[in-house]
Parts: C-alpha cells; structure tokens; sequence
C-alpha cells in the first residue's frame, strides 16, 4: 500500500442496484463506503439502458425503506395483487391473492432505470459514500493489513472489507480465487414492454410454455394514460433470436397469441433485449476480507422472479453484521464474521436455487406423463388455502 492510497472502511466494487444498495444502507449508518463502477450514473439511469423490470418483495421494500432509499422510487412502483400460474392451454391453475395474507401487496413491479435513479439520488444524500465512476479494477490485493483494489488507472483504495457486487461473472469472485459451479439453461429471456387495451388490475401472470414461461408483469400506466406490462418470454437459444429479430406486426401478433384476450389488443412499446439464462452458485461467499453478494454469489433462473430479493437478503444480513462490527470498533474483515455471513445466507441461496432449477425443468418440457403431474400439482395447490398461504408468504419475503 502507497502513501497516496485512499482509505474507506468498505469498499464496494460494482454499481448496479445490489452494490449502490448495500453502500447505501452502510452509508446510512455513518461508515466509509467507495463505491467502484465502469458507467457513470447517468448511463444506467437511461431508460434505453435497461427495458427490465424488477418485482420487489414485502421483505425487499423492508430493506429499502430502512436506508430512506424505498421514498424515492414509491410513487412508481405498481403492486402486485394478485398472480395467476397457469400451464399452457390447462384448464388447471394457481391463484395467489394477496388479500388472503394480508392488506400488502404481494410484491411492487419497478423498472430498473427507475431504481437505480432513486438510489443515485439517496447516495448523493450520503456524504461518507464516495462514488468512484468511470472506474474499472485492475487487481485486489488482500495480504497485507488492509485490502487493497487497484484501478485500472493507477489509482489504489484500502479498505477493511471489499464487497463483489459486480454480477454473473464477478471480476472480485475471479480475483481472490472463488470458483462457481453451475450451467447454462439453453434458454434466452425476450424483455419487452407491452401496451394493453384493458387494465391488468395489478395481475401479474405466469404462463409455463414448453420452451419456459412467459411472464405478463403489472406496470403503471403511461402519464398519458396507456396501460402496460412487463414481458419477459422464455424462449430456446435456437428460436430467441427469430422472435427478437422478428418485425413489430409479427412480433405483436405472437404476444397476442401468447396473453389471450384478458388485456384486449396488444401492443409492443419498448425495444426488445434478449438476456442468456444461467444458473451459477459461487462455491464459497467469502475469501480473506472479501465478500459476495447478490449476482456475483448466485444467479438463478427467472422463472420465480426472485433473483435480486434473493440477493436483498445478502444485502439485508452482511449490512447488518459489518454495521454492529463498526459500533462495536471491530475489524470489519474478521473471518469469523465472514464465516458467519457465508454460514447463514448459502443454505437459504442453495435451496432457492434448486428450487428454480427443478422449476424450470419440470415446466420447461412436453412430456405428456410430466404434463400430467404438474398441472394436477397446480390444481392441488390452488384447493388447500394453507399450503397456497405458505407460497405467498414465502415469495413476499415474510417466510
């Protein structure tokens, strides 16, 4: 370490939505956080960016609201109160209303630009967060006192604890030596905007085709009043690329066929983006005065639309045991703590990973004796309250 090393208690290498979280809930409470990104705020706050959308859980609005970060994105956030599963054409379905656990939506639909614009607003409410953008690491070196993150422009930050936030193929997960285990699913995701003629009653609907599920997410309404949704289609890498490149009445067609005739006529609004599907599970969350969360510890398959309230949790945890540290003046790259972090938050990851991954290939098939077996299992679930109660619960975020 030079002399001209900067020194922050934390130093949190990535800028999307999982990293400029956890700076800000840290920065809330008062630690020295450098926040490392390679695009500046603007860019990933542009619509054109990122056409995706997010379900944010009970449990991840929690989270959000603790750090004043959920205020700034509220007013734009579409509840969902109700989700409907169903299988292809069955006849058989599940139906989750939220009414029956309570008076909170299951879950809030928010677009990605828009989140990530009212973080950037609560980070520059946060004198102790230094965001360091353009910015790209070169190297991490943990063996001396500190950790050291070298910048590819020369300039070097200490800290007591570097945070990987920087998704699927973490740079820091690769740097301190973590491998992943994990595959590719052969599928590709369609993410579209879609307007509607009717109002979607703040439903969102899961349909399970053979090459994955097609999902229609509640958005709010235009300020000019056009109704919408989000669409994220599942589709084989051999055929994703036909439908992406498809022409706009073809493709409208096609979502037509696909939602039925619960919104009336349909329509495509945003540009299409097509995202490769993967599921990837770090095969440890910590290295000497390192740890990973969200993406760059685990990315899951979609199809429960839980992938980054699964990384709130890390968030949620590995805040909350480096806060306590830091009020206690403690070492916040104690092993112990770290052991603690990866000991609580890989059992619950690993689960949900498996879960998605049996999910995916139990839907994502014709098998006719398969067929058969989920469609009654959907049925089975939609008769008994309780189990049906269980699985709302547990996807808000409140299991």
């Amino acid at each position: 370490m030079n002399n001209t090393s900067k020194h922050y208690d934390v130093a949190v290498v990535g800028g999307g939505i999982a990293g400029t979280t956890f700076a800000a809930i840290l920065g809330n409470a008062g630690l020295r956080v450098a926040l490392i990104e390679r695009q500046p705020p603007a860019t990933l706050e542009a619509p054109s960016h990122d056409v995706r959308t997010t379900a944010i859980t009970f449990g991840s609005r929690r989270v959000l609201e603790s750090a004043g970060i959920w205020a700034g994105m509220a007013a734009e956030a579409c509840p969902i109160k109700d989700i409907r599963v169903a299988d292809n054409h069955s006849p058989l379905f599940v139906h989750f209303d939220s009414r029956e656990v309570g008076d909170d939506p299951l879950g809030s639909i928010l677009e990605n630009h828009v989140i990530r614009r009212a973080l950037h607003r609560r980070l520059a409410e946060l004198p102790s967060v230094t965001q360091i953008v353009p910015a790209a690491v070169a190297a991490i070196d943990t063996a001396g006192p500190l950790a050291l993150v070298r910048l590819e422009d020369g300039r070097e930050i200490a800290a007591e604890l570097v945070v990987g936030a920087d998704g699927k193929d973490s740079f820091v997960r690769k740097a301190v030596g973590i491998g992943a285990v994990g595959w590719e699913y052969g599928q590709q995701a369609i993410v579209t905007i879609m307007g509607h003629e009717r109002p979607h009653d703040n439903v969102a609907v899961e349909n399970f085709m053979p090459a994955g599920p097609f999902a229609t997410l509640p958005m709010n309404d235009t300020p000019d009043g056009v109704h919408r949704s989000s669409i994220v289609w599942s589709e084989w890498d051999e055929t994703a690329p036909l439908y992406a490149q498809m022409a706009k009445a073809p493709f409208e067609a096609e979502l037509r066929r696909r939602t039925g005739d619960w919104l009336g006529e349909v329509w495509e609004i945003g540009p299409r983006f097509v995202y490769p599907l993967r599921l990837r599970h770090a095969k440890h969350y910590a290295a000497p005065r390192v740890a990973l969360i969200a993406d760059a510890a685990h990315v899951i398959h979609p199809i429960a639309g839980q992938g980054l309230n699964l990384g709130m949790r890390d968030i949620e945890l590995l805040a909350e045991l480096v806060i306590a540290r830091r009020r206690q003046g403690f070492d916040l790259g104690d092993p112990a703590m770290l052991r603690q972090y990866e000991a609580k938050r890989r059992p619950d990851n690993f689960a949900f990973s498996a879960a998605t991954d049996l999910l995916e290939r139990l839907f994502s098939n014709d098998i006719p004796p398969v067929r058969l077996a989920r469609r009654l299992g959907l049925g089975a679930v939609n008769r008994l309250p309780p189990l049906r109660r269980f699985f709302m619960r547990r996807a808000m975020g409140a299991v």
